[in-house]
């Protein structure tokens, strides 16, 4: 799957504030997450990452 440091995506669970968007801070074999609620920030496996997401609401694009 191919995630981007600013991409907005949706998670399968809700946040506690009850928000289940996310914004991507930083990606590699952990992945660095900010609520778009709250602001309260969580790094999580990618793998447990890819098996919670659900779609992508903004895809931010990479252009080398």
């Amino acid at each position: 799957m191919e995630l981007h440091v600013g991409d907005v995506i949706k998670m399968k669970k809700q946040h506690p504030c009850g928000e289940n968007r996310w914004k991507l801070v930083r990606v590699g074999m952990d992945i660095k997450m900010e609520c778009m609620g709250c602001g309260h920030r969580v790094m999580l496996p990618r793998k447990q990452v890819e098996k919670g997401f659900r779609s992508f609401l903004e895809k931010k694009d990479e252009k080398n």
